[in-house]
């Protein structure tokens, strides 16, 4: 099974988690982290030389490249693994692959200080990577989305 995990540029843990994985018998795509943690920040920089604001930037070679190069890895991906904490894009990548039918599932850093119900997306929300490989070995990759379609039909 193709695990994409999701997280942050700047968040250290991602290649000790997807080791993890590894360790466990999935294959897991995070070579998107080899950007670097300040990936994000010279490509807003180099297109604000530019004089482009962020819906020119999008449109944008480099902004195409990053985009099909993820996006190609989101749709081979039997499943997906958010890592907290993340930001924006990360949660677009989740909710794209939930939408997909692809179980998807939160990996939280600690207990969040700000809970959010919509966490209900998700196949399943651990608070370990223990806790994270039960769900994905258990009833919650074989059901998680039917229970998520029963919970949004409700």
């Amino acid at each position: 099974m193709l695990v994409y995990l999701i997280g942050s540029l700047r968040n250290p843990e991602v290649p000790h988690v997807a080791s993890q994985l590894r360790a466990a018998g999935y294959r897991v795509f995070d070579d998107w982290f080899a950007a670097g943690p300040h990936a994000d920040d010279a490509w807003r920089d180099y297109e604000r030389a530019r004089g482009h604001k962020l819906p020119e930037a999008l449109k944008g070679e480099a902004a195409w490249h990053v985009f099909e190069f993820d996006l190609k890895w989101l749709k081979k991906a039997d499943a997906v693994v958010l890592m907290m904490p993340a930001g924006k894009s990360a949660f677009m990548e989740l909710g794209w692959s939930l939408g997909r039918g692809k179980p998807g599932f939160i990996l939280l850093d600690a207990d969040p200080e700000r809970y959010d119900v919509m966490f209900r997306f998700a196949t399943g929300v651990a608070s370990s990577i223990e806790e994270l490989l039960r769900m994905m070995r258990g009833e919650e990759m074989r059901q998680g989305v039917a229970r998520r379609e029963s919970c949004v039909s409700a």
